[in-house]
């Protein structure tokens, strides 16, 4: 299997950050607290960061790289993103407006146009470069190629990756300027698809292979370990239910979305052997992916110091064997999934 970047020998080595949230996912975070939850990050050891332009139109790439530029560089792996080109909006706001845009609160003046081409692929890569203000990016990832985002046009977008794309990004890896590629989705299928046009080294799936689901399991799980990519593992949370569970005062979220009742009810019945075992669903949720051997690593979105240090204590939760045995008996998880190793987190 071809090897990531290597983790730090003082880092955590299957947690990571998802920086999202720095770029005021739903709702604002303040500099300093964005600040302070990278800086809480690498208190604890956490050395992987992950990050895009479509994340805050670019706020997030400013704030990860402002958190990191004193670091060493080689003290940590970061990864960002490629497809969307940043082009200043035709009307510019007033740049203390917080309307969401595209899902994040941010006042950055841009706009999104999509572009896999050779062109568009090596733009983006460099306009990450300025905002980020950092010499490298270890991990470069195609973001949102497939149907999910694209629809109708998903089929042209591809063309433009499989025609000049994926060139940009082998030359970008032979050339040392990047150490890894692969896409960042929340669709495996295009994955496959991908797999087809050129090498790849990982892949950054977000939701599609956790505790609620593993669909994957038998179909592109195999594929990666024959194909020798990894997977950085998004969305443990399924978009939040995992994590809040069904018991808030507010609707529990599933893909981005209020879940469905069908969702609900099978979280329930997680939430009662949970509950039998004394076991935190958000513990089981994000040490449940790890135990496969193509999931490299996982990296929850996190917007504050508080909730590093929460996921922190959720992923060195240990969680006896009978309690993953329960799930599998009761039909909940895949009788063929790779179970973690009784009573320690990976």
């Amino acid at each position: 299997m071809t090897d990531l970047p290597a983790k730090p020998t003082d880092s955590v080595p299957h947690l990571g950050l998802g920086c999202a949230s720095l770029g005021n996912l739903y709702q604002a975070v303040a500099d300093d607290a964005a600040r302070a939850t990278i800086d809480a990050a690498w208190e604890l050891g956490i050395r992987q960061f992950d990050t895009a332009p479509y994340y805050g139109l670019g706020l997030s790439e400013r704030r990860v790289g402002d958190a990191l530029r004193e670091r060493e560089r080689d003290a940590f792996i970061l990864s960002s993103k490629v497809g969307r080109l940043l082009v200043p909006e035709a009307s510019p706001s007033n740049p203390e407006r917080r309307a969401e845009r595209y899902g994040f609160v941010t006042p950055m003046p841009f706009e999104v146009r999509f572009d896999y081409t050779y062109d568009g692929i090596m733009r983006s890569y460099e306009a990450s470069l300025q905002r980020l203000g950092l010499s490298r990016i270890d991990i470069l990832l195609v973001h949102d190629i497939g149907a999910d985002t694209h629809g109708a046009d998903a089929a042209r977008h591809f063309v433009d990756l499989a025609g000049g794309g994926y060139r940009a990004l082998d030359e970008l890896r032979s050339r040392g300027d990047v150490r890894a590629i692969g896409l960042g989705v929340n669709e495996w299928q295009v994955c496959l698809e991908a797999m087809t046009i050129g090498r790849w080294d990982t892949f950054l799936l977000a939701g599609r292979y956790t505790l609620l689901e593993q669909e994957p399991l038998h179909t592109f799980l195999p594929q990666c370990a024959e194909h020798g990519a990894t997977i950085i593992l998004g969305g443990a949370y399924n978009s939040g239910i995992l994590a809040t569970g069904t018991r808030g005062t507010e609707a529990p979220h599933y893909n981005y979305a209020p879940a469905p009742d069908d969702i609900i009810a099978r979280v329930k019945r997680l939430e009662a052997v949970c509950d039998s075992f004394g076991v935190p669903l958000a513990a089981a949720a994000l040490q449940f992916p790890l135990a496969h051997p193509v999931v490299d690593c996982v990296i929850p979105g996190l917007g504050s110091a508080a909730r590093v240090k929460t996921t922190m204590d959720l992923l060195e939760t240990a969680i006896p064997a009978s309690f993953w045995n329960t799930l599998r008996s009761e039909g909940l998880i895949d009788p063929a999934a790779p179970l973690p190793t009784a009573g320690e987190a990976r």
